[in-house]
């Protein structure tokens, strides 16, 4: 069939062997020169829309059609009548592909911003697949193939892929509140984010059939801190025994080389594992007043929180409650040792006496707690 405009089109049909255009002109340039009583076949998954004068006149459904008034009614108001409906007449006809594009890929070239109520803001990549249909030929060949001879599906689904992950950032930020929650949300978040599409997608007569998100990724670092996350719960948020159980993977990766260095590494992380794991114990046990572990009253005795000013006990102030220089450990007041680590504490300053009542009062204070009155300072 040939598309030269100075011979008459007496057959006009389309057949795509490789699947990939969703539309197809004829003729392919300009307007072709169509004999009146032309034969048009379309197929069951085809549409064709018929063009006169750079307007859509209709569209044809499937089978085979005699190009007359009979089966185009609106031809009438665009063709003379001097002729009788004898001669041919100028116009296209854009052949559109009715069925189902399965498998359109989309996915973010760069990484989208999140901000994760748990890891803060972070970078995601994001991947799936969508399928669509044109549901309404004439709006799709008017709002996206316009004067093109063909639409490649690659074109389409170009497009699809910028609006999917513009839509996927939006949708995330307002349904998803952290990553760790992620795995068991991706049928959920692929549903609400079908919605918002379906909207979009109808403007150009387009039919979303299905979306879905394969996998939606986090830089590296923080799939560690995941993964970390996920071990502590594990071991029952207890910090030495996920310690020894990543001290456990060091040694079994190292102890896996061949080479002499590599055993010569196990060996020495294996001797120092003890003296590590005695250190953390260690360290969470001086600085558990720091991480709100209690602490002694010097007055009473009765443990007090590591930041209280005043005792709740007794009402007596801690603000001058020491601590050991070398591990932390809270002292009395009068101590000169650790007795945690036994370190040279130093000697306490003495307590005041009041000049007025005589009463004993704390180094640092500057009124008496017996009569109120202020304390001499010292020369």
């Amino acid at each position: 069939m040939g598309t030269d405009n100075l011979v008459f089109l007496e057959l006009l049909e389309w057949f795509d062997p490789s699947g990939a255009e969703l539309a197809h002109r004829l003729p392919e340039k300009g307007s072709g020169e169509i004999k009146w009583g032309a034969q048009l076949i379309v197929r069951d998954s085809q549409a064709a829309v018929f063009y006169s004068g750079g307007v859509a006149c209709d569209a044809l459904g499937p089978g085979r059609h005699t190009l007359t008034t009979k089966n185009i009614p609106i031809l009438t108001k665009v063709l003379s009548l001097p002729w009788g409906f004898k001669s041919p007449f100028r116009a296209e006809v854009y052949f559109v592909n009715l069925k189902i594009f399965n498998g359109l890929r989309w996915g973010t070239r760069d990484p989208v911003a999140f901000r994760d109520t748990e890891l803060g803001l972070v970078r995601l990549r994001a991947h799936g697949v969508l399928n669509v249909q044109v549901v309404q030929p004439v709006l799709f060949v008017n709002s996206l193939v316009g004067t093109q001879a063909t639409y490649p599906v690659a074109t389409l689904e170009e497009y699809l892929g910028d609006v999917v992950v513009s839509r996927l950032n939006d949708h995330l930020g307002e349904n998803l509140d952290t990553l760790v929650n992620l795995p068991s949300r991706y049928e959920e978040l692929a549903d609400g984010l079908s919605k918002r599409l379906s909207a979009d997608l109808a403007a150009y007569g387009l039919a979303l059939q299905g979306l879905f998100i394969n996998a939606i990724t986090p830089p590296a670092e923080v799939q560690q801190a995941i993964d970390d996350r996920s071990r502590l719960g594990a071991v029952g948020q207890n910090l030495q025994e996920l310690l020894q159980m990543k001290m456990a993977m060091a040694l079994e990766k190292a102890a896996a080389g061949s080479g002499q260095a590599e055993a010569g590494i196990a060996l020495g992380l294996g001797m120092m594992v003890p003296g590590l794991l005695a250190g953390v114990a260690q360290g969470v046990g001086a600085g558990g007043a720091k991480a709100g572990v209690p602490a002694a009253c010097p007055e009473c005795g009765l443990p007090v929180e590591a930041e209280a000013r005043f005792c709740p006990h007794c009402g007596g102030q801690i603000l001058a409650l020491r601590r050991c220089g070398a591990c932390g450990q809270p002292l009395p007041p009068q101590a000169r040792f650790c007795s945690g680590c036994g370190a040279a504490a130093g000697v306490a300053p003495g307590p005041r006496p009041c000049t007025g009542c005589g009463a004993e009062n704390r180094p640092e204070s500057v009124f008496c707690n017996a009569c109120g009155e202020r304390l001499a300072t010292s020369a």
